[in-house]
């Protein structure tokens, strides 16, 4: 009995250990590298949270299993050890699909702004089938002969799933052609409209200007003609049809409403100042001489607070200075037969 102290005890420290570098350093120094912004720190932590407590657990399993070696059959020893080396490899294949995943998102999400989950899924998918791999191999399953009838098979299932497999080829396309992004605000022919959150290996995920949800099949968005306002540049032209009265100063209306777009401007989009505003007269209408402005705003929901504050400070300026926006006015004639 007393042969089995040693290997038992090793499994109790190492048990220990592991729980308080989990629960403590762990902890403690990812908290402080955070602090030090170094880049690609929180993947890292992410991808290692709780497998060091295995591995530390696996380190004692295989120091006890040293330490009891003389009283073990060679048989059970074997066992042993490639239940040991089977459970490290899954615990570094979830690491490695960790850390593929976590650095895939950050690289989309530089170059494109936002990430999409598709490119990191299928990424950490190749890391776990990858992993696998090497687990049968070790164990002593021939991959090759496997990997022939995955194949022959995969022609079978490929038939079954079309629809699924048209999504996700779908998918790539739409990533891949830049067509739509992540962060991207279209609008469907449908007449659903809003921001592309997500771009998954089957739909695309539309979050509208409601907050609700519109999930659309790739195969289906990759078919339909839709606007995105995101391309070629975020920037876009808001443009607002005025009518003043046929008595007014049309200098003096112009200089007054390209004044009040561009003080629009300095609130919501200062970057853009220096494409000045401007109006074009355009007809002579029925009871105003119309015109359009021209003004140019960040983004495409930038739109309505453009509008919202260009109407009250216009209504408000032109009120001051005399300047008369008419309303349409009908004079009936009633005729007297008697």
């Amino acid at each position: 009995m007393t042969q089995w102290i040693l290997p038992a005890a090793l499994i109790l420290f190492s048990l220990l250990i592991g729980i308080v570098c989990e629960k403590v350093l762990f902890h403690k120094f990812k908290k402080i590298i955070i602090q030090k912004h170094i880049p690609g720190s929180r993947i890292i932590f992410h991808a290692l949270h709780r497998v060091t407590f295995i591995w530390f657990l696996l380190a004692g399993f295989s120091s006890a299993l040293v330490a009891a070696s003389p009283n073990l059959s060679p048989e059970l020893k074997i066992v042993c050890q490639k239940i040991i080396t089977i459970i490290f490899l899954c615990s570094l294949t979830l690491v490695l699909a960790r850390l593929t995943a976590g650095f895939v998102n950050s690289w989309t999400r530089k170059a494109e702004g936002v990430s999409a989950s598709l490119i990191s899924n299928l990424a950490k998918t190749a890391v776990f089938i990858l992993g696998i791999l090497i687990i049968l191999q070790t164990l002593g399953v021939a991959v090759t002969p496997l990997v022939t009838t995955l194949g022959i098979g995969g022609i079978a299932v490929g038939l079954a799933l079309q629809d699924t497999l048209a999504n996700l080829f779908s998918g790539f396309y739409l990533i891949i052609s830049k067509q739509v992004r992540t962060g991207d605000y279209v609008k469907l022919d449908a007449g659903h409209e809003g921001y592309v959150t997500d771009i998954t290996w089957r739909n695309t995920t539309i979050r509208e200007l409601s907050n609700n949800v519109v999930i659309v099949p790739n195969s289906k968005l990759a078919s339909a003609i839709f606007t995105n306002y995101h391309l070629p540049a975020k920037e876009i032209t808001l443009t607002m049809n005025v009518g003043v009265s046929y008595d007014s100063d049309l200098e003096q209306v112009e200089k007054v409403t390209v004044e009040v777009a561009k003080d629009v401007m300095r609130e919501i989009a200062p970057e853009l100042i220096a494409n000045e505003p401007y109006i074009r007269f355009h007809t002579f209408n029925d009871f105003s001489i119309d015109f359009t402005l021209y003004m140019r705003v960040s983004e495409y929901f930038d739109q309505r607070m453009g509008k919202h504050l260009f109407v009250k400070r216009l209504h408000k300026r032109y009120q001051e200075l005399g300047i008369s926006i008419p309303f349409p006015i009908r004079e009936i004639y009633v005729q007297n037969n008697n």
